[in-house]
């Protein structure tokens, strides 16, 4: 295989998961009767412009489909994430009702709802079905479409340039990552400016955060590899900062290469010498990945069966795309693990993908009363914890299998 973005034969693995349906393909009763696609799941580095990214199987058509299940509102802090976005960019850009924001990768328009409440003219691009809608629902425009240079083309070519793009948690989702990158190089108004929010691959490493890698991320991103790739697809990068978001991410600021209208801060630099310190454009760096995951996957599956051999009942929680890596990955099934409650009605009544593990609503949680409490999603643990207080009124404790095995 070659790199996506500057076509390097691949040579350098980082891991190998084995093989898994993806990660958001939740199977209902009908089609839990059905054979599953799987695909395999490895990830390799370019070592010209150190992109990690996984093997090319499948296609983005098959990982959005249009009853995807993942509606970014049913997290109440990742709507105070995106709440603050909205304040913090229209005092830094002076947004207003003359300015016109473009967020790709809208989702529900857990987003856009602000820049709505603050009288800013916003579009959205979001080309799965389930979510859109609910954009939709909010009175948020939205075009259903992939993202790319023909997309962006077509916006410019009806008035709709953009003062500020968001594209948060996207710019890992997609396979031609060339020709994304240069839709927001066309799509900007000569003083905009893009802002690119996506976990941080240093953290990934460092961190051991193995089940963040799905089929759905086709890539994973350093500041190093992202500059390269802004630079050679007309953008440049003016900013850069550290966010908490999912487990370590980072949010970069970028802007038209040809123009040019903002300073470049000198966080740019630091955060790029952070990178080379720690080894990203190393091979060392990625070695010995593999192992800290096989530890990761092999405590969590002595816990669940010591846990089963002594009478004590587990459930989980959060029917998380990171969740159904692991789970996968270490084999667990129904008989480990009963199953899995979350908020989000899309996913309630349905199985988890590969481990058909049912998803059921929160209340059965207080109707079994566990005596554990596997977080999935491990990156809300704080907010989950607060969340499912209750369960301590019958003595149950709390789970997190990454980066290495939790209970309290």
């Amino acid at each position: 295989m070659k790199c996506r973005h500057c076509e390097t034969e691949l040579t350098l693995p980082l891991i190998d998961l084995g093989a898994a349906p993806p990660s958001n393909a939740y199977l209902t009763q009908q089609t839990l009767h059905a054979p599953e696609k799987y695909f395999p799941l490895r990830v390799l580095v370019c070592t010209e412009c150190w992109l990690v990214q996984t093997e090319d199987y499948a296609g983005a058509d098959e990982l959005f489909s249009a009853d995807y299940a993942y509606f970014s509102s049913f997290s109440t802090t990742w709507l105070q994430h995106a709440e603050q976005y909205v304040a913090d960019m229209a005092a830094r850009f002076d947004l207003n009702a003359d300015s016109h924001i473009v967020e790709v990768a809208a989702n529900d328009g857990y987003l856009l709802q602000y820049a709505q409440a603050r009288n800013i003219p916003c579009l959205g691009v979001e080309p799965t079905t389930s979510t859109a809608n609910a954009a939709r629902a909010k009175g948020i425009e939205i075009v259903e479409a992939f993202f790319g240079v023909t997309l962006a083309e077509r916006l410019v070519a009806q008035g709709k340039q953009a003062d500020l793009t968001a594209a948060n948690n996207v710019l890992a989702h997609v396979p031609d990552i060339n020709d994304f990158v240069a839709g927001f190089s066309v799509l900007l108004k000569p003083s905009g400016v893009a802002t690119f929010e996506f976990p941080h691959v240093l953290q990934l490493v460092c961190e051991n955060q193995f089940d963040t890698i799905y089929h759905e991320h086709y890539s994973y991103l350093s500041l190093t590899a992202v500059q390269r790739i802004f630079e050679h697809n007309g953008l440049s990068v003016f900013d850069v900062e550290k966010l908490p978001t999912h487990g370590g991410s980072l949010r970069v600021y970028a802007q038209r290469s040809d123009l040019g209208a903002h300073e470049i801060s000198q966080n740019v630099a630091d955060f790029l010498s952070v990178e080379a310190m720690a080894g990203v454009t190393a091979p060392e760096f990625y070695n010995g990945f593999q192992s800290k995951a096989d530890q990761v996957k092999n405590d969590f599956l002595s816990f669940l069966i010591e846990a089963k051999r002594t009478g004590k009942t587990v459930a989980g929680y959060g029917a998380a795309a990171k969740g159904n890596t692991l789970l996968n990955y270490a084999g667990i099934r129904p008989d480990l693990l009963p199953y899995v409650v979350d908020r989000n009605p899309a996913k309630q009544d349905k199985f988890l993908p590969g481990c058909r593990i049912p998803v059921l609503a929160e209340e059965q949680l207080k109707q079994t009363r566990p005596d554990y409490v596997v977080i999935l999603p491990w990156n809300l643990r704080t907010e989950v914890i607060e969340q499912l207080a209750y369960i301590r009124e019958w003595g149950g404790q709390f789970v997190t299998a990454v980066p290495s095995l939790k209970i309290s």
